[in-house]
Order: structure tokens, then sequence, then C-alpha cells
């Protein structure tokens, strides 16, 4: 491994302990499934109800842009509180805040009252709390597990995320059946359970023999994490991959499109759709959990990427449902190697006092390429159409594995995330 990537730290050998033997690994596995289940409930049932209010492509695009919103304006402030903090309280609270969200939408459902501009006010609250409690999750990990196990037990809560992925959307969609606010009504369940969860992680040792950290905010150290970054080419270029390329390749926002008029199924027909990159991805996840990568790291993201795009573009030309649902498991295995390596990646490069603020911005990063590629799916829908939306986003995807590759050779030629 080259000078430039060898993490900080990094461990003399690996360590072959199971990740279940770690009991704050586990308590935090579950918080994070019950989390992702609500919030993947919560996606069903928006974007069917939306849809179903508006029959707007445009509008599914609103609701990922007004969830992005909140997490490209506190960026900064997030960075600096999840590191100033206790992490597990500030996780804990955000779970509260999208908890109570779930609750306004499931009573709005009820009595009535939910329009088209009350449901994006609260997503726009969802997206809030989701800016706190997804960065500060993600610097939490690392404090939870020994340097030698982060690459496996990202992988292991990786594969939590894309389990709660096909859990979540299949369950909604089969909820919705009975009505929005029963689907809401769970959310918000599973949100107080995540928070409790939290509650009982204990905080670590090397943390509570830290000595105390200033909380006090001054500019230097709020741009903290985007200065670090900067300074890190191969994180940078990392972090931007992913960034662009699903940017561009964000068909998801389009699935109740393609589930109403192209594939012309319902709501659970939606449901699948959604799990079923998870069900690749979560293969990937499991996999790399008890076999994590040795060797040519960089070059399995870039090519990994590029297979995201291909698999874009199948989606985007299918009009049966049977190969789009294979397709989205392609797509969501080859965002898995990715998502694996990208994250080991920057975690293992960051110092431990700069993981909340590195965080932060990569969740910006992450943010923009979901939640903003969303409204430019839904933009572009609404201008060429969906099927062309699709396909301008796939081969844009495979444009940009290309020119990052020139662009960013040394994260190309990374060889291993722990040297031996």
């Amino acid at each position: 491994m080259s000078s430039t990537s060898t993490p900080n730290h990094a461990p003399a050998g690996p360590d072959s302990r199971p990740l279940r033997q770690h009991t704050p690994f586990k308590l935090f596995w579950c918080a994070n499934v019950a989390s992702t289940i609500a919030l993947q409930m919560q996606i069903v049932a928006v974007g069917w109800q939306v849809y179903q209010l508006t029959h707007s492509a445009f509008d599914l695009g609103i609701v990922g842009l007004v969830q992005f919103i909140p997490s490209l304006f506190l960026v900064f402030v997030v960075g600096h509180v999840a590191d100033k903090h206790d992490r597990r309280n500030v996780a804990r609270i955000s779970a509260l805040v999208e908890a109570l969200a779930a609750a306004m939408l499931a009573l709005g459902s009820i009595g009535g009252w939910l329009n088209r501009e009350i449901i994006f006010a609260i997503v726009f609250v969802i997206g809030a709390g989701r800016a706190f409690s997804k960065p500060t999750m993600s610097a939490m990990l690392p404090s939870l597990m020994p340097p030698a196990l982060l690459p496996r037990a990202v992988a292991g809560s990786a594969s939590a995320t894309q389990f709660a992925i096909i859990i979540g959307p299949a369950v909604g969609g089969f909820l919705y059946v009975a009505g929005p606010a029963v689907v809401y009504a769970s959310s918000c369940a599973l949100f107080a359970a995540c928070s409790l969860l939290l509650t009982l992680i204990k905080r670590p040792p090397q943390a509570a023999a830290a000595p105390a950290r200033p909380t006090g905010a001054s500019l230097s150290s709020v741009f903290a994490g985007l200065a670090f970054i900067r300074s890190k080419p191969a994180i940078f270029g990392a972090i931007s991959l992913d960034m662009f390329a699903v940017l561009l390749g964000g068909a998801t926002a389009l699935l109740p499109v393609y589930a109403h008029d192209i594939l012309h199924t319902d709501s659970t027909g939606l449901g699948l759709l959604r799990s079923a990159p998870a069900v690749g991805a979560l293969a990937v996840a499991l996999f790399l959990a008890r076999n994590p990568l040795h060797g040519r790291v960089g070059r399995t993201m870039f090519i990994a990427v590029g297979v995201f795009g291909l698999a874009t573009i199948v989606f985007g030309l299918s009009t049966s449902f049977a190969l789009s649902l294979l397709a989205l498991v392609v797509l969501g295995a080859s965002d898995m190697f990715s998502v694996v390596v990208r994250t080991s990646f920057v975690q293992l490069e960051t110092p431990d006092e700069m993981r909340g603020r590195v965080s932060a911005v990569n969740s910006v990063f992450i943010g923009t390429s979901n939640q903003l590629g969303e409204f430019e799916s839904g933009l572009t829908a609404a201008w060429f159409g969906a099927v062309p939306a699709v396909l301008i986003g796939g081969i844009g995807t495979i444009l940009i594995v290309l020119l990052w590759a020139r662009l960013f050779p040394a994260l190309y030629k990374v060889d291993r995330l722990v040297s031996k």
C-alpha cells in the first residue's frame, strides 16, 4: 500500500474474533436495523402517497430535495456537535426527532389534513434528524471496535442496513394496504426503539478515559472536516466518486413511476422494487463481513461503480418486472462493494477526534448523491421522461468512473485497507 493510502494506526495483524462477541456492536447493529427499517417504510409510504396525490415525477424529486437541504445547511454544525459531545446522546435525540416526525405523518393521515406541502415540511424535519443521526452513528462505530476489526464491522453494519432495506420497503408496501397511517405509526415505534438501544450502549473505555474536549465552536474547528478532506486527495476522490456516480445514477426516486406506469404493479410491487437493491447489497455485505478484501481494493471500487452504471441502464430499458428486479439486485451488490471500501478507507485514514466532522461532510456528499440525486432524476424525468432520465444517469455514471480513474490515480492504486 502506498504511503498516501496507509491507514492511521493500522494494526499489525488481522483480528479474527467474531463480531457477535462485541456487545456494543450488537446494540449498534440492532439500533441501525430499527432506524433503517423505519426510514425505508416511510420512504415507500411518502413516495406512494405523494404520487397518488399529485401524479408528478417532479414532486417525487422535491421529496428528495427537501430531505437533503437540512444536511447541506447543518453539515458543519453536525460535525462539530458529533466531535464535541457524546455521540450516543446526539444519535439518540436525533432518533426521537424522527419518531416525532413519523407520528405527525400518522396523525395527518388519520385526520385527513396531510397535503403535498405539509408532507414536504415534515420530510424536511426528518431530513434534519437524519443530518445529525447518520454521520454521528458513522463516527461512533470506529470508537466501538478495535481498528483491526473495523473493515469487518463496516461490512457487518452495512449488512444491517441492507437487511433493513430489504425488510423495510416490503413491509411498508404491505402495510400501506391498511393505510399510510399504519406505516407511519410503525416507523415511529421503530425510531423510538432505536433511541432506546443507543441508550444501552456503554461509553467506550477510551472515550471515558479521554480528557474532556472543549465544546466551544470556532470557525477553524467547525470547518476542520472540510479542510482535512481537501488535504487528502485519495479521500476526496473516494467520497466524490460516490457522490457524482450515485447522483447521476439515482434511479430509485423514479420507482413509483416505473411501478405505476411502466411495470404496472401496485404498492406491494413498489416495495419489492425498493427492496431489490438491498438483496444484492446484503449478500455482498455478509460476504465481506467474513471475507474482507485483501488486494487492489481501489480498482475493485472503480469496477463496482462502473457495474452500478451498467445495471442502471439495464433497469432503465426494462419493461419486465423480473428483469427490473434482477437489475436492481446487481445495482445494489455493486454499490455495496464501493460502500465498504470507501467507508473503511475514509474512517481508517481519519483520526478519531476528527471523525464526526469528516463524517458530517461525507454525509453531505452521500446526501447529495441520494436525496439530490432523487431531485435530479425527478427533474430530468419531468423534462425528458422517466426512461431517458434513467439512461442518462447510467451513462453519466460510467463516464464519471473513467474520468475519476484519471483524476485520482492514487485512489485507483490503493491495495489494502488494513496493512498486514
